[in-house]
C-alpha cells in the first residue's frame, strides 16, 4: 500500500467520533460519520481553530468557533463564514486498520 499509513484500528471510533493524528508533521482528524471513515486537516480554514472541538453531523464537520460546516468528502464549506475548503485525504480500511494517504 504505497503511500498509506495506518492511523487507527478499524473499530476504534464509533459514529460521530473523531481522533487527532499526526502524519508526516501534518495535524489531521480521523472522523467517523455514519460508519464511514474520513480524514481531513485538523484546523479550520477560516481561522486557526481545531475542528476537533466541533462535531460531526450528516457527513459534515462543524467548527465550534463560528459555526461553519465542511463536507467530509470534498472539504468544501457548506455555510459561512468559512469560504475556503479544508484538505481531505484518501482513506481505506484494510486488515482491521484505517489507512490514510498523505
Amino acid at each position: 500500500m504505497s503511500g498509506f499509513v495506518a492511523i487507527a484500528a478499524a473499530d476504534e471510533l464509533k459514529p460521530a467520533q473523531m481522533k487527532r493524528v499526526v502524519v508526516d508533521g501534518r495535524k489531521l482528524l480521523l472522523c467517523n460519520s455514519n460508519g464511514t471513515h474520513y480524514v481531513v486537516d485538523e484546523m479550520c480554514s477560516h481561522e486557526d481553530y481545531s475542528l476537533y472541538l466541533g462535531c460531526i453531523k450528516d457527513g459534515k464537520i462543524k467548527c465550534s468557533l463560528h459555526g461553519s460546516y465542511f463536507d467530509l468528502v470534498t472539504g468544501q464549506p457548506t455555510c459561512e463564514p468559512a469560504d475556503e475548503p479544508i484538505k481531505t485525504y484518501e482513506v481505506k480500511v484494510e486488515g482491521g486498520q484505517v489507512w490514510v494517504k498523505v
